[in-house]
């Protein structure tokens, strides 16, 4: 369990293990993340990035999720090694701590995570750097070769709170 941060009187939220059954709100989640956080895709590489996160991605990861204090799912991890894959809140919580909840139980699970943030998205960059994340490499495309730069950061092993 992880208390949302800056409220200790914040109801816990609940990490847990993901099953098939969270994939359809694990991908209601990154779309509603994606269309809050990601206005700068093209709408075709948007329909193509949807298209491969429902069908090719979320169907064959370990998910983690956490839960609000009615046992909904509002975010969700997925690790592959000591890399943040995917990490996504439900806009309708940010700011709420869900997304901090989730950092700290990858952190449990490789202490110097990686990960790459989207250099357009005016959320991600602050959001781990403020959490003891540091620019380590930058990528001028992404993984498909689309013209939407990342910045690799690692964790430098700051206990989050």
């Amino acid at each position: 369990m992880a208390q949302g941060r800056g409220d200790p009187a914040r109801s816990a939220m609940n990490i847990r293990a993901g099953s098939e059954a969270d994939v359809p709100r694990a991908l209601e989640i990154c779309r509603a993340a994606v269309d809050a956080t990601h206005g700068f895709l093209t709408l075709e590489d948007r329909v193509e990035i949807d298209r491969m996160v429902a069908e090719e991605f979320l169907p064959n990861v370990d998910l983690w999720l956490v839960d609000d204090d009615q046992g909904r799912a509002v975010g969700f991890l997925v690790m592959d090694g000591e890399m943040i894959d995917a990490l996504f809140v439900d806009p309708a919580v940010h700011g709420q701590g869900f997304g901090t909840a989730l950092l700290v139980h990858a952190l449990t699970l490789a202490p110097g995570a990686l990960v790459e943030a989207s250099e357009q998205a005016t959320n991600a960059l602050p959001f781990y750097e403020a959490r003891g994340f540091v620019r380590i490499g930058r990528s001028e495309t992404d993984p498909q070769g689309r013209p939407y730069p990342l910045v690799l950061l690692r964790h430098m092993g700051a206990a989050l709170n």
